[in-house]
């Protein structure tokens, strides 16, 4: 559905410091980058996610009620990217990592906030 999410960064490099190891805890490489504006990109045969200073020159801010999921392939990938992204920079919110009911079944989840504020998590799906 999706080809591609990108987020705002005030401090591109503390963000990409956090993205690559929480991203790099759900197994995905560090990040190329930066293109010519300035931007890191993680790539997967299913879309990109992408970090950098907004194009219109404005402070970065976090999207109040959005979320951005990653897919992780198992509990442990879940409480992995949420240790590693806590230790490069990211704030732990919500519950801890654990198992959820969610609309569509069992969730084993974990939320952060990045270190521009924007509102990720790692999610398997149980069963």
């Amino acid at each position: 559905m999706f080809t591609h999410i990108t987020v705002g960064a005030n401090d591109v490099e503390a963000s990409r410091r956090f993205y690559d190891a929480a991203l790099g805890a759900l197994g995905l490489d560090p990040a190329m980058g930066p293109d010519p504006k300035g931007r890191y990109w993680w790539r997967t045969a299913h879309g990109a996610f992408a970090v950098g200073k907004p194009i219109d020159g404005e402070p970065a801010c976090h999207a109040n009620g959005g979320t951005i999921g990653f897919a992780a392939k198992d509990t442990a990938a879940v409480d992995a990217f949420h240790a590693a992204g806590a230790a490069a920079g990211g704030t732990a919110i919500e519950d801890p990592p654990g198992l959820r009911q969610g609309t569509f079944g069992k969730l084993y989840l974990a939320y952060l906030r990045d270190p521009s504020g924007n509102k990720i998590c790692a999610v398997h799906r149980v069963g």
